[in-house]
């Protein structure tokens, strides 16, 4: 009877002490779950390092992880589309954080002083490889599901994060809590030394080859010059090129910016001779560590970019 007594006690110790097992889709929501597990449990993230999420091919092993996660969190299907078919068998929670209530949503051809409504941008694209360019839907009125680069939809996120791993672990909530507030109140002093940084910079021209992020534009009042649409496979005929270059032409001094872990291979030939700098921003923060302050190092890190090229024209 003393061993069966002690085997059901270690049970119910051991149970209460399982770790909320969360999974998110990519990184930067990795990094917003690790702020507020810190110091309980160590969120994992689906997409490796370097994979697109607009055309991930999941595998058996990942199917796996889908299905056992305690907690799941993706952007939802205009940035994930892999993901709906598997989720479908899925029974436990699950959070598409762009339909959180009290989220910041852009659209493609939102100008910056609005949202969700459909105006022109004031930059132009030029494409590349007869407009096959884009590898997801950048059309306008279309959702531009970069959201995670607005400081105040991170919040959003963690904050029904803490929620949901409340009603898991209810041991924990103080300490979910108390990870919220410090999440919070780190991403506030984060602003404040990096919003005089980045107003120096406005009206400074710059190019990207992704439009990945009008989100942290507009929290800074920053604008691209224009976006080079290209795929990296696919090397655009010459006349395309003569246009890209043609741009960069007129708009004199300016940085070209890429996103690792690739660099277009036409970089370097669209800016031959051109007194032009190129220069990668992360997005994804694809080789941050995933710990409580990893998800503000990410808009430091792109903060730190900009100026680091844009100041040093």
């Amino acid at each position: 009877m003393l061993r069966v007594f002690c085997f059901i006690a270690l049970f119910f110790v051991a149970s209460a002490q399982a770790e909320v097992r969360v999974l998110t889709s990519i990184k930067p929501l990795q990094l917003i779950a690790a702020a507020v597990q810190d110091g309980v449990g160590e969120p994992d993230v689906l997409l490796p390092p370097g994979a697109s999420p607009h055309h991930y091919a999941l595998r058996p092993s990942d199917v796996r992880r889908v299905r056992d996660a305690d907690l799941l969190y993706w952007i939802g299907p205009d940035m994930e589309a892999f993901l709906p078919r598997v989720l479908e068998s899925r029974s436990k929670p699950q959070v598409a954080v762009q339909d959180l209530p009290g989220m910041t949503l852009r659209h493609f051809g939102d100008s910056h002083d609005e949202h969700d409504h459909h105006d022109d941008h004031d930059h132009e694209h030029v494409h590349g490889a007869d407009d096959l360019g884009h590898d997801h839907d950048h059309r306008p009125g279309s959702l531009d599901a970069h959201l995670w680069l607005a400081a105040d939809n991170a919040k959003v996120i963690a904050a029904r994060m803490a929620a949901d791993l409340t009603k898991l672990d209810a041991a924990n909530a103080a300490r979910y809590a108390a990870n919220l507030q410090a999440f919070e109140a780190r991403l506030d002093a984060l602003d404040g030394r990096i919003r005089p940084q980045l107003a120096a910079l406005q009206g400074k021209p710059y190019f990207v080859f992704h439009e990945a992020f009008d989100y942290f534009e507009a929290d800074y009042g920053l604008k691209h010059a224009g976006v080079f649409s290209v795929l990296t496979e696919v090397q655009p005929g010459a006349r395309h090129v003569a246009a890209m270059r043609e741009r960069l032409q007129q708009t004199g001094p300016s940085c070209v910016f890429s996103e690792p872990p690739l660099r277009p291979r036409l970089a370097e030939t669209l800016t031959a001779g051109l007194p032009v700098k190129l220069a990668e921003l992360d997005a994804l923060g694809g080789t941050l560590p995933a710990d409580a302050t990893g998800y503000e190092q990410l808009l430091e890190n792109l903060a730190g970019g900009l100026s680091e090229c844009l100041g040093s024209l």
